[in-house]
């Protein structure tokens, strides 16, 4: 179910909720990118991933079900003298194209467990052969933590649920840890994360 209308409140205010930085996991993978490559930032909020793919050079599809967070998307882009395709869907009702991507951005994206199969069956699907999917989310280890993540811990990741919702993809890198976020107001202070690298071998 769509929860649209809470986070339309909470990016209705002045700033950025995440800072407009990119996120560090997602940043450290800028050896693996090449201008021209066709991106997705799945529950990008208000933009500050796919504004930085977008400077990298590529062509990048943000997708939020949140119309205030993209429309600060749409104007950090600007802002930059980059393009981005914005797209204001539920995830779960939003299909994306298979084999269209050569990235899938999945950072923080935090869903209820029929629902993330779902999306992760289709972010897998999106990917080009050849193309990466890099995701970071809360595992449970956070709860209780004030830096962030959902309260509810059927929403948290794992490495092992990482494994078991992209079987079908090559695990280059996972790992589970702790890191500082410096992430805006809403993601500040030691954290307990899931870091991941995935590729899509299939043609």
């Amino acid at each position: 179910m769509s929860d649209a209308a809470a986070w339309d409140a909470r990016y209705a205010g002045a700033g950025h909720a995440f800072g407009t930085a990119p996120n560090r996991h997602l940043e450290a993978q800028a050896p693996r990118l090449r201008p021209g490559m066709r991106a997705l930032a799945l529950g990008d909020g208000e933009g500050r991933n796919g504004v930085w793919l977008a400077e990298r050079g590529l062509e990048v599809t943000a997708v939020d079900w949140s119309a205030a967070g993209l429309a600060k998307a749409g104007a950090l882009a600007a802002s930059r003298g980059v393009a981005l395709r914005t797209v204001a869907a539920d995830l779960t009702a939003w299909d994306p194209p298979r084999g269209a991507f050569d990235l899938v951005a999945w950072i923080f994206v935090h869903l209820p467990p029929a629902d993330r199969a779902l999306v992760a069956g289709r972010a897998a699907a999106a990917l080009a052969p050849g193309g990466l999917l890099v995701l970071e989310g809360f595992t449970p280890a956070q709860e209780g933590r004030r830096s962030g993540g959902p309260r509810d811990p059927s929403l948290l990741l794992s490495a092992a649920l990482v494994r078991h919702h992209f079987a079908g993809l090559e695990l280059l890198e996972c790992l589970e840890g702790t890191v500082r976020l410096d992430e805006g107001p809403k993601h500040q202070g030691e954290a307990e994360v899931v870091r991941a690298v995935l590729r899509q071998v299939g043609g």
